[in-house]
């Protein structure tokens, strides 16, 4: 049998900008990477991250790097010893899962936030006016003035659950400031705060609501350093490197009695069907990555009132 590995780069246009504490972006950077062989095709797509040291060059070099092993039969077990987790093992190890179709089933449906970027209270007063109707809104701030930030879509939705993100972005002061506002607004869930450099001093601290790992854990391996400072972890096929390692770090997360979130960077369905497998087993969800393209991939997820509906059969999977 004759395997081969390609990947590519895709600039995704958005249909409005995506703000967030550390920069704002208008397109979505993706790589995908198709395995053929036997008659059998499998795409996985991965978003690099600057956050984490990652480029479109680079990537694509991690992956040219290991297409010899994959060509030659790689699977997903010795994938993960050929790659960190990252970017560059999501992108094949989903496309991997795809070719094998062996991937677990996808729920239907399931409740994803709607993310409210970063900007004026009124300009974010008036987004989450469009969709107080949502079971789950998504809020990122800044350090400018977030508690305007959050008691403005607070005010125009008073009925879904809030998760509030500052994608680091926030120091003790001003998460201790903040405790009052994310109690008075009934924010379900804080998302790392704090830069996860500097967390070490959460242990045991109270800030009123539950906090959420995201940039402090990537993969399994991180549980026992966390475990005291969050009581969710954010699971993103990114970050973990892959399907594989991410249903291994939901798993173990639960094992250690730690909540569960499914994430994502924004990037099209095909980023998004792999993680709906996590999305089973998560407590939150925040998969509208998709619903920020200007165009989507046909067949891919849709919205109906903030349910993610699952890919056409045969997308992915």
């Amino acid at each position: 049998m004759t395997v081969t590995l390609s990947a590519v780069h895709e600039a995704l246009a958005l249909h409005s900008p995506f703000r967030i504490s550390r920069g704002v972006k208008t397109q979505a950077d993706v790589i995908v990477a198709t395995i053929t062989g036997d008659g059998r095709t499998g795409r996985g797509e991965a978003v690099p991250y600057a956050r984490y040291g990652e480029t479109i060059a680079n990537v694509l070099a991690q992956i040219d790097g290991v297409r010899a092993a994959i060509e030659a039969g790689a699977d997903r077990a010795a994938l993960a010893t050929l790659l960190p987790p990252g970017a560059a093992r999501n992108a094949i190890d989903c496309a991997l899962w795809d070719r094998d179709g062996a991937a677990p089933p996808a729920p239907a449906r399931v409740a994803s936030a709607i993310t409210i970027v970063i900007d004026r209270p009124d300009a974010m007063h008036a987004a989450a006016a469009r969709v107080a109707h949502v079971p789950l809104l998504k809020v990122k701030v800044d350090a400018s003035d977030p508690a305007a930030q959050i008691r403005a879509v607070r005010a125009a939705a008073p009925g879904p659950d809030l998760i509030v993100d500052p994608n680091e972005g926030w120091d003790r002061s001003l998460l201790d400031a903040m405790r009052p506002v994310l109690i008075d607004a009934r924010v379900a869930l804080i998302e790392q705060p704090v830069p996860a450099g500097d967390d070490a001093w959460l242990a045991g601290y109270d800030a009123g609501v539950p906090l959420c790992a995201d940039e402090a854990a990537h993969v399994a391996a991180d549980l026992d350093r966390i475990i005291g400072r969050y009581a969710v972890v954010n699971v993103k096929l990114d970050k973990a490197g892959g399907l594989t390692a991410a249903l291994d770090l939901a798993t173990a997360a639960r094992a250690r009695g730690l909540g569960v979130m499914t994430g994502c960077m924004v990037a099209s369905s095909l980023g998004i069907a792999p993680a709906l497998r996590i999305a089973a087993l998560s407590d939150y969800v925040d998969l509208d990555g998709p619903l920020w393209l200007a165009q989507d991939r046909t067949g891919g997820v849709r919205d109906d009132g903030g349910w993610l509906c699952a890919p056409e059969p045969g997308f992915w999977g």
